[in-house]
């Protein structure tokens, strides 16, 4: 294989790591560091990370007895 496959490889298995890695498809990372007891349930019993992501939501199982599936915070724009 020549260098320009070998780094195309390289770069499509980083790209295909990074999106499993807590990236949030839409979201920006912010928008989903909100405290434990303000999450607001986007899901459902036993929704997966990817179910969760693809409603536009927020997962984090980290903390127990809070929602793990919850809405992200929406981006403001200041407008003057």
């Amino acid at each position: 294989m020549d260098r320009k496959g070998l780094y195309f490889v390289a770069f499509v298995l980083m790209l295909g790591f990074s999106s499993t890695v807590g990236e949030y498809v839409g979201l920006s990372p912010s928008q989903c560091i909100i405290p434990a007891k303000e999450r607001v349930d986007c899901g459902y019993p036993q929704v997966t990370p990817e179910q969760c992501n693809n409603r536009g939501c927020c997962f984090d199982s980290s903390i127990p007895e809070v929602p793990w599936c919850f809405k992200p915070l929406q981006d403001t724009e200041c407008i003057f």
